[in-house]
């Protein structure tokens, strides 16, 4: 089959994109903004909350190396699947749980891979599972933001954390 793309919302898309950049079988991530009305919106306007867009990572795997399931443990490992519209202070409609499908064969894989975080959160997770609509890559500067500012206090407090929890996590999947 070969390269497959899945998109996923989880708070802020530099936690997101910091630790699928480190996995094994994951061939690109871009950080963008999905599910939402506006067409190719800024990142001020999504912060508005007036968009109705999430902040996003596209995430391109080699299903040959790495499965969707195994794509999604992780998804939801690193985030809290249960808080709506909030990942740690980060508050907003932007920032919630989200898995966004291109194929039909994903949204299956997806929907039992989130039946299963139901029953191991007591039913309490928020995720939702929809097909991607009104994609578009975020700016340049959002880019790679853990690798390009590993030091700066976002970074050092919130996705860092991330990064150290996927790599305990997942020891079997990290990049060196």
């Amino acid at each position: 089959m070969g390269q497959q793309v899945i998109t996923l919302g989880g708070g802020c898309f530099w936690c997101l994109e910091a630790v699928y950049e480190r996995v094994i079988g994951v061939t690109a991530v871009e950080s963008g903004y999905s599910n939402g009305s506006a067409l190719r919106p800024s990142y001020e306007q999504v912060c508005t909350g007036t968009t109705g867009h999430n902040e996003v990572v596209r995430v391109t795997y080699d299903d040959a190396q790495i499965s969707l399931r195994e794509v999604l443990a992780i998804f939801f490992v690193v985030h809290d699947p249960t808080t709506l519209n909030r990942q740690g202070n980060d508050a907003g409609t932007q920032y919630r749980s989200g898995i966004y499908f291109e194929r039909v064969e994903d949204e299956a894989v997806a929907s039992a891979v989130l039946g299963e975080a139901q029953a191991a959160h007591g039913g309490r997770v928020v995720t939702e599972l929809l097909p991607l609509a009104n994609y578009s890559r975020a700016e340049a500067y959002h880019q790679h933001y853990f690798a390009n500012h590993p030091g700066q206090g976002y970074c050092a407090f919130v996705v860092a954390p991330k990064v150290e929890k996927f790599k305990r996590t997942f020891k079997e999947r990290v990049r060196d």
